[in-house]
């Protein structure tokens, strides 16, 4: 270019090339500042649509969270209720619903071959097996809608560019997760069908190894579809603090949050072995703060998953320790300077504690009356749901040295 330059005439014969080259300069400078405006253009345009397709998928994944926040909801009422055996058969895409009188019949008199009604409902009426029939079959159609409303718009923003990488990493454990969980409830109801049930005095129920296998399933699905809808309504930008009890206060979130997934699972050896209506007495357990009874099986390991006294023993342990140290956690994070939105998560996780504890106490106290211990089963997963919170906000959280 510099060459053809040289070569231009004007009038007075050639162009001075100093003037060219400030012409030249000039030039460049427009171009380079006509692409930065281009690059910044589109870069600020890349970035308004991926916080839009984050917007839609974390609503989504919120969405699916909010579903299995009801099936849990709804398998503690269809458990109470007494109605999770009520439904013989399993079929993948649903059982067809009896509608007329003949089907409904044919229904009951499945049912009747099984130990629940052979030992313990031998007396129950038509309308009766209708209602715990009811119960089973929302139960099980509200999970497969989970996995509708988890496929089908999963293929679609799969397809579209909706997910980064990591974000299909996750559907695909995600869809893992809801497959397990339905052969594992259909694994869990089977071990009550089973004829193994054969003195009058004993009751027909599931595995309390298999429930408890099942709701900690469903607990650590809801933790998946909660944490990754977080991450991506949530901003992403990173607080900073100068607070040196932050990474003390990291630790702590996390054993809080271990705590309650923990006293949740034990909840539900309490749940499968009734042990809820042993001892119903607060704070010690009948007469004695450690019952007589709480090592009657043999070998000792037994009673920690077979004996409803050391059950429940475990249960309040686990549940005191969470209370504590959620408690610990709040007054902790008064040392710190914190933004407000871990402030609120904290609080949120107090309060909750508190209120899951309140509620468990007065379950026990009232002999397990169905609307208290359906709440309490619900408030330990929406006390699971603010520790998470808490674990994404600390999780933007850098400290700072001053």
């Amino acid at each position: 270019m510099l060459n053809v330059a040289r070569l231009l005439l004007n009038k007075n014969g050639f162009l001075p090339v100093n003037r060219y080259n400030h012409l030249l300069s000039r030039n460049s400078r427009k171009n380079i500042n006509l692409e930065s405006k281009l690059g910044r253009s589109w870069q600020t345009r890349c970035n308004s649509t991926q916080e839009k397709s984050d917007k839609i998928v974390g609503s989504w994944l919120l969405c699916c969270g909010g579903m299995v926040y009801v099936a849990v909801a709804l398998g503690g009422v269809t458990r109470l209720t007494e109605s999770g055996l009520s439904m013989v058969n399993w079929k993948l895409l649903g059982e067809k619903k009896p509608t007329t009188i003949e089907e409904w019949k044919a229904e009951f008199s499945n049912y009747q071959q099984y130990p629940e009604y052979k030992l313990k409902n031998r007396s129950m009426t038509l309308e009766e097996f209708k209602f715990i029939y009811m119960m089973e079959y929302i139960h099980r159609m509200w999970g497969r809608g989970i996995g509708a409303v988890f496929l089908i718009p999963a293929v679609y923003f799969w397809k579209r560019g909706y997910l980064t990488n990591s974000t299909k990493k996750r559907v695909v454990i995600l869809g893992a997760l809801i497959g397990l969980q339905g052969l594992m409830g259909w694994y869990m109801v089977k071990s009550g069908l089973e004829d193994k049930f054969q003195d009058v005095n004993d009751v027909p129920r599931v595995s309390q190894y298999r429930l408890a296998s099942h709701l900690a399933a469903a607990f650590v699905l809801y933790s998946v579809f909660l944490s990754s809808g977080l991450r991506k309504l949530l901003p992403s930008t990173e607080n900073l603090t100068s607070s040196k009890h932050l990474l003390h206060l990291k630790k702590m979130a996390n054993l809080s949050k271990g705590f309650v997934f923990l006293t949740a699972v034990s909840g539900a050896f309490v749940a499968g072995l009734d042990a809820g209506l042993v001892y119903n007495s607060f704070p010690k357990m009948g007469d004695k703060w450690i019952p007589d009874d709480i090592f009657l099986y043999q070998p000792i390991q037994r009673n920690f998953t077979e004996n409803p006294t050391t059950v429940q023993f475990n249960h309040r342990i686990f549940g005191i320790t969470t209370v504590f140290t959620v408690s610990l956690l709040w007054m902790y994070s008064r040392k710190c300077v914190l933004p407000k939105r871990v402030s609120y998560a904290i609080n949120a996780t107090m309060t909750m504690a508190w209120l899951q504890a309140t509620l468990g106490v007065s379950t026990l106290l009232t002999y397990v009356p169905i609307h208290l211990a359906t709440a309490h089963q619900s408030g330990s997963l929406l006390l699971l749901s603010f520790a998470l919170w808490l674990s994404q906000e600390l999780r933007l959280l850098k400290y700072i040295p001053k």
